[in-house]
């Protein structure tokens, strides 16, 4: 019988009859400033899975190592158990939110290369901006560790605007998560969703991520759908 491991802001953890799988099952809701904001959305669960598990199984076809098994029903999927790194890796291609804010520049302002930023994950300290040498001082990552979040999260973000931009989607930025998995190999986990991607359409730069949910702007699942049925169009 399935055991809850633990329960986050977006996500379920259960065990499964192998020590090294989990099955993750996505929640029917969404949340804000670090889950200080939490509200019910229908369907967002069954959306946000199915586009993460299409994403995920594409970048394991392009030979990106992550954590993904397979997608197991509408909500749920099966991925190898990982020991996660405290750090949340952002690639940021347009200037948006924190960075926008931070230093007053235009709205989507194109940069002339990708900027990386590593931030430490906790919620209670709302996930500060963290530098090479703060990550080498609390022991989180070697530099070898770092270099390969790097080259591995350049790779990824290559492989992902090249996705969206088939499906009309421009990939403003988007944070991604790394672990160690049953064998100790340093892999991508968590999720990639409109959950930790902004994105907006290339034509009209609506939003199609969890910025609407944000700022009150409109019904958050809009574009969750719009990016599910233009990916799977994609795809195929």
């Amino acid at each position: 019988m399935a055991t809850l491991i633990n329960e986050g802001k977006a996500k379920q953890l259960f065990t499964t009859d192998d020590p090294n799988i989990i099955q993750v099952h996505y929640l029917n809701q969404a949340t804000a400033l670090n889950g200080k904001r939490k509200e019910p959305v229908a369907d967002k669960g069954v959306v946000n899975n199915q586009i993460d598990s299409l994403i995920f199984n594409y970048l394991n076809q392009q030979g990106i190592a992550t954590h993904f098994i397979k997608q197991l029903s509408p909500s749920d999927q099966l991925v190898k158990k990982m020991k996660m790194v405290r750090l949340e890796v952002v690639v940021r291609n347009y200037a948006s939110g924190s960075f926008q804010r931070k230093f007053d520049t235009e709205y989507l302002l194109k940069f002339d290369e990708p900027v990386q930023e590593f931030y430490y994950k906790s919620d209670r300290l709302d996930d500060p901006f963290i530098n090479d040498s703060q990550i080498h001082a609390l022991q989180i990552a070697t530099p070898e560790q770092l270099s390969t979040m790097r080259d591995q999260v350049f790779k990824i973000n290559q492989l992902l605007n090249q996705l969206f931009a088939k499906a009309g989607i421009t990939l403003v930025d988007f944070k991604v998560e790394f672990g160690f998995d049953p064998d100790g190999n340093l892999i991508l986990g968590d999720e990639i969703s409109p959950d930790s991607c902004r994105l907006v359409d290339s034509q009209t730069h609506a939003s199609l991520d969890k910025d609407v949910f944000r700022k009150h702007t409109g019904n958050v699942m809009d574009g969750y759908r719009t990016v599910l049925s233009r990916l799977e169009a994609t795809v195929k």
